[in-house]
């Protein structure tokens, strides 16, 4: 199970970096949802080739902490809340040209609060939360020796 699961992050990486090569630049949210994969590979490599069941815990938790970011990155990406201003654009009202135009020119060149993709109404932030909750729980699974 510890190789099947560093296998399901490294797939979910290959996908993300797939869409990239087709055109769908990441925004700063989308990255941020890598880097716990990128850990769970490493951690992933490493509990298994030394055998540690007590590794998993930390695979459980990059993937819970991939989820909580896909479940704010839906968010901000459904208008349920606001992300981050580097990220995200704000209202006009109220703001002079000059900061109008400071505004505009550092907006993100990709924004977290545009939804670029989806299938059946998922995007890809909503389905990096749901799988990656799910890799959690199976990595809990592994840690507790029930795999």
């Amino acid at each position: 199970m510890t190789l099947l699961l560093t296998l399901a992050s490294a797939a979910m990486l290959i996908g993300a970096w797939t869409f990239q090569y087709f055109g769908y630049a990441p925004c700063k949210m989308c990255y941020w949802q890598r880097y716990p994969h990128m850990a769970a590979v490493a951690i992933g490599a490493l509990a298994y080739a030394l055998g540690q069941r007590v590794l998993a815990w930390l695979g459980a938790l990059a993937m819970f902490a991939t989820s909580g970011i896909g479940v704010y990155h839906s968010g901000v990406e459904r208008k349920l809340w606001e992300g981050p201003n580097s990220c995200t654009s704000s209202g006009i009202e109220g703001l002079s040209s000059e900061d109008l135009f400071d505004q505009i020119m550092n907006a993100p060149l990709v924004r977290c609060d545009e939804i670029p993709w989806q299938l059946l109404g998922f995007t890809m932030a909503n389905l990096n939360a749901i799988f990656s909750l799910i890799f959690a729980i199976l990595w809990i699974r592994v840690a507790l020796g029930r795999d």
